[in-house]
């Protein structure tokens, strides 16, 4: 691998922080995927399952927290773009044996950079906001394993993380 493909893309070459230039890269459709998971008590867990937190409905609300996230991720993250989504998807499951919340985010559009980082935040907030509407009951939730799954388009082709 050459010195200059190793360069970390938010530096220039004086180790200055800067907004990549996109201008000259080739439109293609790009699709992120990411997860989150929030490990908590069984009988928080039940509390979502059954609807009955104090809150509201937490599935439905942290859904829409992350679609929201991800849509605001450039005004979260210093160097990312303001991107013209074209979709977020987000779909959040029960695993009653690893009492977890499982958020998997999937971001899409037709653009000149990738949306790993709007599928993070969108996890990454969706996990959040489950810790948010539920801390009254177990404080002691732990969110983990927020990371990237899937990458695809734009001229570094595609990346699968090992499940």
């Amino acid at each position: 691998m050459s010195k200059q493909a190793r360069r970390l893309s938010h530096f220039d070459a004086r180790g200055n922080a800067h907004m990549v230039d996109v201008g000259t890269k080739a439109v293609t459709e790009r699709i992120a995927v990411a997860k989150a998971s929030v490990v908590m008590q069984a009988s928080t867990l039940k509390l979502i399952r059954d609807k009955k937190a104090a809150k509201g409905d937490v599935l439905a609300v942290a859904q829409l927290a992350g679609i929201m996230a991800a849509k605001r991720t450039a005004d979260l993250i210093p160097l990312c773009h303001p991107l013209s989504l074209s979709a977020v998807e987000l779909k959040l499951t029960l695993d009653a044996k690893r009492r977890a919340v499982d958020i998997e985010a999937s971001c899409r559009l037709k653009g000149q950079t990738g949306v790993e980082m709007e599928a993070l935040t969108a996890a990454s907030v969706a996990a959040l906001t489950v810790y948010d509407m539920c801390k009254a009951v177990d404080r002691g939730m732990v969110i983990s394993d927020v990371r990237l799954l899937h990458k695809s388009g734009g001229k570094s082709g595609t990346f699968d993380a090992p499940r």
